[in-house]
């Protein structure tokens, strides 16, 4: 059980008292049951006896053999030597936090879903940012796809959105999950590289399956570097049904669109913060989030009549396809605030479980054949992963509605199931637990009923047919300076790979079938001759070029607010330019801080002492969206050029 609270004082540096530590909702108040504060307590062992001496193991003498009845060491040993859980095969690395969801209003024409009916109603959620391909250790900057998953504690139950920050995928039917995986991941002669895909298995997979250009082309965008995990769109990637309380379906397109904008840093920046900070994106999140800077995203969907199913000139099932925005505008339907951090890493954000076959009423599936292998996929890993089927019993992992059904037993079950039925029907517990007929509010789940004639065959649609004129799109739809990019990270990535057949590959069957001029440059950066055309035809895609998908168009609407900006100062600094400075950029919800020579305070104009936040050493240019240095009679500003040549920080100024 938890230990009892107490009034003993936490120390000033324990980070439980910042200001997101007092939001509270739903599901965070039943975690509470589960929370342990050792704060004024007794040390004791997990049998509850308290400990005397945990310093020395028992032994036969100061200097003599420890004794194999010292059951403190073993439980603390044993313990420790179990304390590692196998990692997730893809997506190791992450961080979450918690937050709450709320309607925009009463979506009852959309779905009969609850938490989208109420705009007075606060859900609670938790999300799980990731890269992919690294293990738990790798860095945050890396250029990788970037999972962005949702788990909604609904009152109807757990609804979990598992998606990613781009809307397409590399392949199209889970089939080929495990090899896509295998190709991406280290090569397994020699576990390299880490993070990243710039290797041969990865390229020469790619270049083989050209359903994966669309992603590809996304992976060496700026998409794939972000600035910050606040400032990424997520998408659910696949198509989803919504089906309201009259039984009529819609196909939908989840999206999140950050409020602070989409963006990103420089290659060369996000190789260099690797170095610098390998936590650079897990801090930001925390740090916003610790000081109240409250990340914000705006839910949508894409919505299509059953009707209009076939309407476009692809298919609305395969993943590796998105629907432009300029065919079917995303409808708001609410917000998301994430606004306190996890208490205990392991136990909440790597002991989550997101699955997307976890659905409530309202929501259902489509027959993207993708989707269907990750229904069984993510469960399926779970049980290995977390020690069995009862994962759903881990406190994160609870709904915070009401679970009663006829599952038993297996290994680390906590519920104590009362009555001898354990099986339905039953008469001996009176029935109980009993189905609930669907309803219009509050009913059972009821699959949506899709009529369905068809031969059982292994057989690729021809509507999947097309894997080049979305890439194409993407790739025109490109600032020139987007464009740039990415020539570049291809012309990186594919430098990287030993064989030249693959590279060659790569540039005539998949880069000219996106763009000639696309092929051609990276043809002449790795020293290729440029193709003439491309190997096949390739449709023209309606439109022919989407805003919403350059960066450049998702500048976002908070202003400077959450921006990191660093405020240079030196012996001989005017005191009180410094604190209306920092005043006016609190004001505007910006984060300024205080960076000296050295850490140690610097002297003002007036000869008093000014505290510093960090040095230039510690906190270089990338680390910032822009610094000012304050006026005053600096006399030892000449440091600024040489040590904080401004690479990232997009204004600088003096004043």
């Amino acid at each position: 059980m938890p230990s009892k609270k107490t009034d003993a004082p936490k120390h000033s540096e324990a980070g439980t008292q910042t200001p997101d530590r007092a939001n509270t909702n739903a599901k965070l108040q039943s975690l509470e049951t589960f929370r342990s504060d050792a704060t004024g307590q007794a040390l004791r062992t997990n049998q509850g006896v308290k400990v005397a001496d945990n310093q020395n193991s028992l032994k036969a003498g100061a200097r003599g053999p420890s004794l194999l009845e010292d059951f403190i060491m073993r439980e603390k040993i044993t313990h420790f030597d179990h304390e590692r859980i196998p990692e997730r095969i893809v997506h190791a690395r992450g961080t979450g936090a918690h937050g709450y969801f709320q309607s925009y209003g009463n979506h009852a024409e959309l779905t009969k879903a609850g938490f989208l009916q109420d705009p007075e109603k606060i859900t609670p959620v938790f999300v799980r940012f990731s890269t992919v391909q690294g293990p738990r250790g790798s860095g945050d900057t890396v250029r990788d796809v970037r999972g962005f998953a949702v788990k909604f504690y609904t009152d109807e139950g757990n609804f979990d959105l598992v998606g990613n920050n781009m809307p397409v995928f590399f392949i199209q039917d889970a089939i080929k999950f495990p090899d896509f995986v295998h190709a991406v991941k280290p090569e397994p002669h020699n576990e390299m590289p880490t993070g990243g895909s710039a290797h041969d298995t990865f390229w020469d997979f790619v270049s083989l399956v050209p359903e994966s250009a669309h992603m590809v082309i996304w992976a060496m965008s700026d998409r794939a570097i972000p600035r910050s995990l606040r400032m990424m769109e997520g998408f659910g990637v696949h198509t989803f049904r919504m089906i309201n309380a009259e039984g009529v379906a819609s196909f939908v397109k989840f999206h999140w669109k950050p409020r602070q904008g989409v963006h990103s840093v420089l290659w060369d920046e996000a190789q260099k913060l690797a170095g610098k900070d390998t936590d650079y994106h897990r801090r930001d999140l925390w740090d916003a989030i610790e000081t109240g800077d409250y990340p914000e995203w705006e839910l949508g969907v894409q919505i299509v009549p059953e009707a209009d199913e076939h309407k476009f000139d692809f298919d609305l099932l395969d993943p590796t396809k998105l629907i432009p925005e300029e065919l079917v505008p995303v409808t708001p339907l609410g917000k998301m605030v994430l606004n306190r951090n996890p208490d205990n890493f392991f136990a909440e954000t790597e002991q989550v479980a997101f699955c997307p076959g976890h659905i409530v009423p309202g929501i259902d599936f489509s027959n993207d054949p993708l989707l269907q292998g990750r229904l069984f996929s993510y469960t399926d890993t779970q049980i290995s992963r977390l020690g069995g089927p009862n994962f759903h019993e881990i406190p994160i992992n609870r709904p915070v509605a009401p679970n009663h059904s006829s599952q038993r037993d297996a290994m680390h079950r906590m519920t104590i199931d009362k009555g001898r039925a354990s099986y339905e029907p039953n008469s001996i517990d009176g029935g109980w637990p009993r189905e609930t007929p669907p309803a219009a509010q509050d009913g059972g789940f009821e699959s949506y009923q899709e009529r369905i004639e068809a031969h059982k065959i292994r057989q690729r649609s021809e509507s999947f047919g097309d894997h080049f004129s979305q890439a194409r799109l993407f790739f025109q739809s490109m600032s020139p300076t987007e464009q740039q990019h990415i020539i570049k990270a291809y012309s990186f990535e594919l430098g990287k790979v030993e064989r030249e057949e693959i590279r060659i590959r790569e540039v005539n069957e998949i880069l000219a079938n996106i763009d000639l001029k696309l092929a051609a440059a990276v043809a002449s950066n790795l020293g290729l001759p440029a193709p003439k055309q491309g190997t096949v035809q390739v449709k023209g895609s309606k439109p022919a070029q989407s805003k919403a998908l350059s960066q450049m168009n998702h500048p976002g609407d908070v202003g400077i607010k959450g921006r990191k900006i660093a405020v240079l100062v030196a012996d001989g600094v005017d005191a009180a330019s410094v604190d209306k400075l920092v005043k006016a950029l609190e004001a505007h919800s910006a984060r300024p801080m205080l960076l000296g020579p050295t850490s140690a305070p610097v002297k003002t104009a007036d000869g008093k002492p000014l505290k510093v936040d960090a040095s230039v050493e510690g906190m270089p240019s990338i680390m910032f969206d822009g610094f000012v240095v304050p006026g005053g009679k600096v006399r030892s500003m000449r440091w600024v050029p040489v040590a904080w040549p401004s690479t990232s920080c997009s204004r600088a100024t003096s004043i």
